[in-house]
C-alpha cells in the first residue's frame, strides 16, 4: 500500500469514525436498529455543500449539517415513539423520504465544491494535504467522543443506558423513556450527518448516492472495534469504535491494493463484495472467539 493510499484510508476510517459513534449510539445504547443513517450521511453532505456554496462559513455549514441530521434521527425517534411504528420501518420511511429531500436541496444528483472554501482550505496545502486533512478530522473526532464520554457520565446520559437496557425497567424508575429515545437518536444522527458533512469536503462535491451502505459500514466499525479491543469503560468503548472504523476502511485498502485478489479477478468493481465478506468476518469473529475460549477452558 502507497503512502498516498494509507493517508487516504486513515482519512475516511476517521470520518467514518463518527458514523460509528452515531451506530453505537442507536444500535448499542438505545437497541434501536436505525437505518436512517443511509439517508442523514448524504443529508449532511447536501446541506453543508449547499451552504458552502451559498458562502457561508464551512465550519458553520457543519453545524446546520448536523441540526438536519438531528431532525431526521428526532422524525424517526417520534414515529416509533408517538405512532407505534416499529423501529425498523420507521428508520426505512425516513431514509426513503429523505432521498427526495436531498435531491430538493441539492436540486441535482450531484453538487461540485471544488474552488469552495472548505474547512481544510486554510490548512492544507500541496506539501501537507496527505496527513493536515487526517489531523483535523480527527481532532474532530475526538471532541466528538469527548463529548459522548461526558454525556453518558450524566443523570440524562445514564437514563439512556438505562433505557436501552430495560425498557420496562427504565420506565418502572420513572424515567421518560421516549424523551430518551429522541435525544439519543438525534445525537447519532447528527454524528452521522456530520461524517456527511466532512465527507463530501474532502471529496470535492456531494452526491445523493454517497449514504449508500453507511449503516453496514458503521455497524462493521462497532462490531470489528468490540472484538478487537472489549471493554467496559465508556471512553474505551468509544475509541474502540473509531478505531474499528479506520481498520475497517484499511482494510478495504489492503484489498483492493492486494496483487493476490487481482490476480484472481476482483478490481475496485467488487469494493461492495469486499464490504460485504468483511461484513460477514466481523460479524463471525466474536461467536469464533468464543467457541475457542470456551473450549480453552474446558481444556
Amino acid at each position: 500500500m502507497s503512502l498516498i493510499a494509507f493517508f487516504g484510508a486513515l482519512e475516511s476510517g476517521l470520518i467514518y469514525g463518527l458514523v460509528a459513534l452515531g451506530v453505537l449510539i442507536s444500535f448499542r445504547t438505545l437497541d434501536f436498529p436505525d437505518l436512517t443513517a443511509d439517508g442523514s450521511f448524504p443529508l449532511g453532505g447536501a446541506v453543508a455543500g449547499i451552504s458552502i456554496v451559498a458562502g457561508v462559513n464551512p465550519w458553520l455549514a457543519c453545524a446546520f449539517s448536523m441540526l438536519a441530521g438531528s431532525m431526521a434521527g428526532i422524525v424517526t425517534a417520534w414515529l416509533h415513539v408517538k405512532l407505534g411504528i416499529l423501529q425498523l420501518l420507521a428508520s426505512i420511511l425516513v431514509m426513503v423520504a429523505l432521498y427526495s429531500i436531498n435531491l430538493r436541496i441539492m436540486g441535482a444528483p450531484n453538487l461540485p465544491l471544488l474552488g469552495e472554501t472548505t474547512v481544510f482550505s486554510t490548512l492544507v496545502n500541496d506539501g501537507n494535504g496527505y496527513w493536515m486533512r487526517c489531523l483535523i478530522i480527527g481532532i474532530v473526532v475526538l471532541l466528538a467522543m469527548l463529548f459522548l464520554n461526558w454525556f453518558y457520565s450524566t443523570e440524562t446520559g445514564l437514563s439512556m443506558r438505562a433505557t436501552g437496557s430495560n425498557l420496562r425497567m427504565a420506565q418502572a424508575q420513572g424515567i421518560n423513556t421516549s424523551w430518551m429515545t429522541i435525544i439519543g437518536m438525534a445525537i447519532s444522527n447528527g454524528l452521522i450527518a456530520l461524517a456527511g458533512a466532512l465527507f463530501v469536503q474532502t471529496q470535492g462535491g456531494a452526491d445523493i448516492s454517497i449514504g449508500i451502505g453507511t449503516i453496514v459500514i458503521g455497524l462493521a466499525a462497532v462490531i470489528i472495534g468490540e472484538t478487537i479491543i472489549p471493554a467496559k469503560r465508556i471512553w474505551l468503548i468509544t475509541f474502540a469504535v473509531v478505531v474499528g472504523a479506520v481498520l475497517y476502511k484499511l482494510f478495504i485498502q489492503v484489498a483492493l491494493s492486494s496483487d493476490t485478489l487481482r490476480s484472481i479477478g476482483f478490481g475496485p468493481q467488487d469494493l461492495n463484495l469486499i464490504t460485504a465478506l468483511l461484513v460477514v468476518l466481523a460479524l463471525v469473529l466474536p461467536k469464533a472467539k468464543n467457541k475457542f475460549l470456551s473450549r480453552k477452558v474446558r481444556a
